[in-house]
Protein backbone atom coordinates (compact mmCIF):
# COMPACT_ATOMS: atom_id res chain seq x y z
CA UNK A 1 0.00 0.00 0.00
CA UNK A 2 1.85 3.63 -0.62
CA UNK A 3 2.05 6.01 1.95
CA UNK A 4 0.83 9.78 0.63
CA UNK A 5 2.52 12.27 2.10
CA UNK A 6 0.51 14.79 4.15
CA UNK A 7 0.76 17.39 1.70
CA UNK A 8 -1.20 14.72 -1.35
CA UNK A 9 -3.96 14.05 1.97
CA UNK A 10 -4.77 17.35 2.38
CA UNK A 11 -5.02 18.16 -1.11
CA UNK A 12 -7.53 14.92 -1.57
CA UNK A 13 -9.48 16.33 1.44
CA UNK A 14 -9.79 19.96 0.34
CA UNK A 15 -11.40 18.70 -2.86
CA UNK A 16 -14.68 17.35 -0.54
CA UNK A 17 -14.79 21.29 0.47
CA UNK A 18 -16.32 23.77 -1.60
CA UNK A 19 -15.95 25.03 -3.97
CA UNK A 20 -15.57 21.48 -5.35
CA UNK A 21 -17.41 19.72 -3.07
CA UNK A 22 -16.96 15.74 -4.81
CA UNK A 23 -17.82 13.31 -2.77
CA UNK A 24 -15.66 10.89 -1.63
CA UNK A 25 -16.61 8.17 -3.93
CA UNK A 26 -15.68 11.29 -6.54
CA UNK A 27 -12.50 11.43 -5.61
CA UNK A 28 -11.66 7.86 -5.13
CA UNK A 29 -12.06 7.69 -8.93
CA UNK A 30 -10.58 10.45 -10.09
CA UNK A 31 -7.22 9.65 -7.36
CA UNK A 32 -7.39 6.01 -7.99
CA UNK A 33 -7.73 5.89 -4.34
CA UNK A 34 -10.12 3.64 -2.49
CA UNK A 35 -13.13 5.07 -0.93
CA UNK A 36 -11.92 3.71 2.34
CA UNK A 37 -8.70 5.58 2.50
CA UNK A 38 -10.53 8.70 1.97
CA UNK A 39 -13.14 7.84 4.37
CA UNK A 40 -10.20 7.55 7.33
CA UNK A 41 -8.57 10.08 6.39
CA UNK A 42 -11.55 12.60 6.74
CA UNK A 43 -12.08 10.93 9.82
CA UNK A 44 -8.54 11.58 10.78
CA UNK A 45 -9.00 15.51 10.20
CA UNK A 46 -12.01 15.49 12.16
CA UNK A 47 -10.33 14.00 14.80
CA UNK A 48 -7.83 16.75 14.66
CA UNK A 49 -10.58 19.71 14.95
CA UNK A 50 -10.80 20.20 11.02
CA UNK A 51 -14.43 20.56 9.74
CA UNK A 52 -15.66 18.12 7.19
CA UNK A 53 -19.24 16.64 6.26
CA UNK A 54 -19.97 13.54 7.65
CA UNK A 55 -22.47 13.30 4.22
CA UNK A 56 -21.98 14.02 0.61
CA UNK A 57 -23.69 16.41 0.42
CA UNK A 58 -22.33 19.73 -0.95
CA UNK A 59 -25.21 21.41 1.09
CA UNK A 60 -24.12 22.91 4.11
CA UNK A 61 -27.73 22.16 4.99
CA UNK A 62 -26.53 18.37 4.53
CA UNK A 63 -23.89 18.70 7.59
CA UNK A 64 -24.74 16.46 10.48
CA UNK A 65 -25.33 18.75 13.73
CA UNK A 66 -21.86 17.68 14.84
CA UNK A 67 -20.14 19.56 12.12
CA UNK A 68 -23.03 22.37 12.25
CA UNK A 69 -21.24 22.56 15.94
CA UNK A 70 -17.75 22.03 14.99
CA UNK A 71 -18.34 25.00 12.37
CA UNK A 72 -20.32 27.71 15.12
CA UNK A 73 -17.33 26.77 17.61
CA UNK A 74 -14.35 27.34 14.98
CA UNK A 75 -15.95 30.64 14.40
CA UNK A 76 -17.24 32.13 17.68
CA UNK A 77 -13.97 34.12 18.11
CA UNK A 78 -13.88 35.61 14.69
CA UNK A 79 -14.96 38.78 13.86
CA UNK A 80 -17.35 39.86 11.02
CA UNK A 81 -14.44 39.35 8.26
CA UNK A 82 -12.78 36.43 9.48
CA UNK A 83 -16.34 34.31 9.43
CA UNK A 84 -16.78 35.74 5.85
CA UNK A 85 -14.17 34.70 4.47
CA UNK A 86 -14.91 31.08 6.42
CA UNK A 87 -18.23 30.70 5.15
CA UNK A 88 -17.29 31.58 1.53
CA UNK A 89 -13.98 28.80 2.01
CA UNK A 90 -16.62 26.71 3.03
CA UNK A 91 -19.79 27.08 0.89
CA UNK A 92 -21.57 28.70 3.26
CA UNK A 93 -23.83 31.32 3.97
CA UNK A 94 -22.98 33.64 7.21
CA UNK A 95 -26.72 33.61 8.26
CA UNK A 96 -26.69 29.56 7.99
CA UNK A 97 -23.77 30.16 10.70
CA UNK A 98 -25.90 31.73 12.62
CA UNK A 99 -29.04 30.31 12.78
CA UNK A 100 -26.94 26.88 13.40
CA UNK A 101 -25.33 29.10 16.50
CA UNK A 102 -29.21 30.08 17.46
CA UNK A 103 -30.03 26.39 17.69
CA UNK A 104 -26.98 25.06 19.41
CA UNK A 105 -27.50 27.89 22.43
CA UNK A 106 -31.20 26.66 21.93
CA UNK A 107 -30.16 22.77 22.10
CA UNK A 108 -27.93 23.81 24.73
CA UNK A 109 -31.08 25.16 26.88
CA UNK A 110 -33.50 22.26 25.74
CA UNK A 111 -30.85 20.22 26.95
CA UNK A 112 -30.64 22.05 30.71
CA UNK A 113 -34.22 22.08 30.88
CA UNK A 114 -34.34 18.29 29.97
CA UNK A 115 -31.92 17.93 32.59
CA UNK A 116 -33.79 19.58 35.50
CA UNK A 117 -36.78 18.03 34.60
CA UNK A 118 -35.27 14.15 35.39
CA UNK A 119 -33.42 15.49 38.02
CA UNK A 120 -37.36 16.75 39.42
CA UNK A 121 -38.43 12.97 38.28
CA UNK A 122 -35.51 11.05 39.83
CA UNK A 123 -35.81 13.12 43.01
CA UNK A 124 -39.78 11.95 42.95
CA UNK A 125 -38.93 8.24 42.43
CA UNK A 126 -36.01 8.52 44.93
CA UNK A 127 -38.99 9.26 47.85
CA UNK A 128 -41.48 6.92 46.45
CA UNK A 129 -39.00 4.06 46.84
CA UNK A 130 -38.10 4.96 50.28
CA UNK A 131 -41.57 5.16 51.25
CA UNK A 132 -42.15 1.74 49.26
CA UNK A 133 -39.42 0.33 51.15
CA UNK A 134 -40.62 1.76 54.63
CA UNK A 135 -43.92 0.02 53.95
CA UNK A 136 -42.21 -2.85 52.64
CA UNK A 137 -40.39 -3.22 56.05
CA UNK A 138 -43.78 -2.79 58.13
CA UNK A 139 -45.33 -5.11 56.48
CA UNK A 140 -42.48 -7.38 56.75
CA UNK A 141 -42.38 -6.75 60.21
CA UNK A 142 -46.32 -7.25 60.86
CA UNK A 143 -45.92 -10.77 58.63
CA UNK A 144 -43.23 -11.97 61.18
CA UNK A 145 -45.23 -11.07 64.21
CA UNK A 146 -47.96 -13.14 62.54
CA UNK A 147 -46.08 -15.74 61.57
CA UNK A 148 -44.72 -15.61 65.60
CA UNK A 149 -47.71 -15.40 67.06
CA UNK A 150 -49.33 -18.31 64.68
CA UNK A 151 -46.34 -20.68 65.99
CA UNK A 152 -46.87 -20.02 69.76
CA UNK A 153 -50.11 -20.27 69.52
CA UNK A 154 -49.82 -23.86 67.91
CA UNK A 155 -46.99 -25.14 70.32
CA UNK A 156 -49.79 -23.86 73.63
CA UNK A 157 -52.03 -26.34 72.33
CA UNK A 158 -49.70 -29.47 71.45
CA UNK A 159 -48.56 -28.19 75.23
CA UNK A 160 -51.87 -27.94 76.71
CA UNK A 161 -53.53 -29.85 74.78
CA UNK A 162 -56.78 -27.41 74.22
CA UNK A 163 -58.70 -27.74 70.94
CA UNK A 164 -60.00 -25.14 69.27
CA UNK A 165 -63.31 -27.45 69.66
CA UNK A 166 -63.55 -26.88 73.50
Amino acid sequence: MPRYSDERKEALLAKLLPPQCLTVKQVAEQENISEPTIYKWRHEAREQGQCFPDSDHPDPEGWTSGDKFAAVIETAAMNAQERSEYCRSRGLYTEQLERWRVDCEQSADLAHSRRQTQERESKTQRRRIKALEKELHRKEAALAETAALLTLSKKAQAIWGESEDD
